[in-house]
């Protein structure tokens, strides 16, 4: 089955479908996710939507194309908007967001102790998969506020697309497990009878942990840890509601990938696991696929005309073969040296010219079969998904105008492209 059999994928039914509350673009890093969700967050706000997108891409590029001059933690109105519509961005703050929880669930004193907490400050700018979280988290609360009719995520550039659907259950487990809860131990005892079972019992633990951790950062932990008692638990609650809002039928995924093996087969194993988690596929966009108007003139024969062009020349520069081909010259004739009419050079320079772009012309179709081969497979394994293309663009999107431009190819993307750049 080729991907031009593939169904394809309708995006403006989708954006226009008011039952479509949340749309996540996901996929491996540096496919296009962040300008696919700035794409549908603007066709759908001029198609009259209420739209907010969420981006968590640290080049803020989404920034610079909806002419704002920085994004953060805070949604902000994108003008030049056409339509009845409305449209917000914000670029996630992780850290901040972590902030917003602990202030939001902890008393002033309790709260100002974890904020200033050295591990506490460590685990919520880097510690691995808080980028994820925080990014279900703030999904969570726009979602809450019921703002907008339509939320556009763009997931984190990590290593695993997958890493987005895992980061919650690992965070959630890592506060939830063993190593916190025996942490927690002393704190809960309480008085004199905790110092007593932090000196007796856990004397050996701690020593041991104190020469792996240092002494310092291990009492930062408990500290934290104690701190942070009342609220362990509100973090799986949340990341399990939000996981539950991505099961939900108003979401829609979009996984996104470029023609490439790589890519696709990471697009590949998120269309399995999403099938595994029960989460709504709407289908695959596949960014950046190339083409060519003149597609029937195959690699093979640019090439063998590239040659003979070639092989012309090098007879022309034959001694005694110079001048024009085939002329024959009759004693009548005076001598004349065709290597002086002004034209041979020109004709050298066009010969070498036709040639140089038959070459090209020739790579530019091996590219498309590659891409076309690659694409064949991946709808091999998953018929069912529904696929748009998008064209390759000549050069980078910076503007509302470019992100239109995406758009259109976006709902325009179920056939192949023949004229793209």
């Amino acid at each position: 089955m080729t991907l031009d059999a593939a169904a394809p994928l309708e995006v403006d039914p989708l954006i226009d479908d008011p039952a479509t509350r949340i749309i996540v673009c996901c996929g491996a890093g540096g496919v296009g996710k962040t300008t696919t969700a700035a794409a549908l967050g603007v066709r759908a706000a001029e198609r009259g939507r209420k739209v907010v997108v969420l981006t968590i891409d640290p080049a803020r590029r989404l920034a610079q194309s909806m002419g704002i001059d920085s994004l953060d933690n805070t949604p902000r109105r994108v003008k030049g908007i056409d339509g009845e519509g409305d449209l917000h961005a914000m670029m996630l703050d992780m850290k901040r967001t972590f902030d917003e929880i602990v202030e939001a669930h902890a008393d002033g004193d309790r709260a100002r102790a974890i904020l200033e907490n050295p591990f506490y400050q460590s685990l919520s700018a880097g510690f691995a998969g808080t980028q994820e979280y925080m990014a279900m988290e703030k999904l969570g609360q726009l979602r809450a506020r019921d703002e907008w009719d339509l939320i556009v995520v763009d997931t984190p550039p990590s290593r695993s697309a997958l890493d987005f659907l895992d980061a919650p259950g690992r965070l959630g487990s890592f506060l939830d497990g063993k190593f916190i809860k025996l942490l927690m131990a002393p704190a809960k005892m309480g008085g004199r009878a905790g110092m007593k079972f932090l000196n007796v019992g856990m004397s050996m633990m701690t020593g041991t942990l104190g020469k792996l951790l240092g002494g310092q950062l291990l009492r930062d932990v408990q500290t934290f840890v104690a701190a942070m008692d009342t609220m362990f638990g509100g973090f799986r609650t949340r990341a399990d509601a939000t996981y539950r809002l991505l099961q939900a039928p108003g979401t829609a995924f979009l996984v996104v990938a470029a023609p490439e093996r790589d890519a696709l087969r990471e697009a590949a194993y998120f269309v399995e696991r999403l099938a595994a988690e029960e989460m709504p596929l709407a289908g695959l966009v596949l960014n950046r696929v190339h083409g060519s108007d003149a597609a029937r003139l195959s690699a093979e024969r640019a090439l063998a005309a590239a040659e003979n062009l070639d092989e012309t020349r090098i007879v022309d520069q034959m001694p005694g073969k110079t001048g024009v081909r085939g002329a024959t010259a009759s004693p009548e004739s005076p001598s004349v040296d065709h290597t002086s009419m002004d034209d041979a050079p020109e004709d050298h320079t066009t010969g070498q010219l036709t040639a140089g772009l038959l070459r090209l012309h020739a790579e530019r179709m091996q590219v498309l079969a590659r891409e076309q081969r690659t694409r064949d497979r991946f709808t091999a394994l998953h018929p069912e998904v529904a696929v748009a293309q998008v064209p390759a663009l000549p050069g980078d999107v910076h503007d509302l105008a470019g992100l239109r431009a995406i758009g259109e190819r976006l709902a325009t993307g179920g056939a192949t492209p023949v004229g793209s750049a």
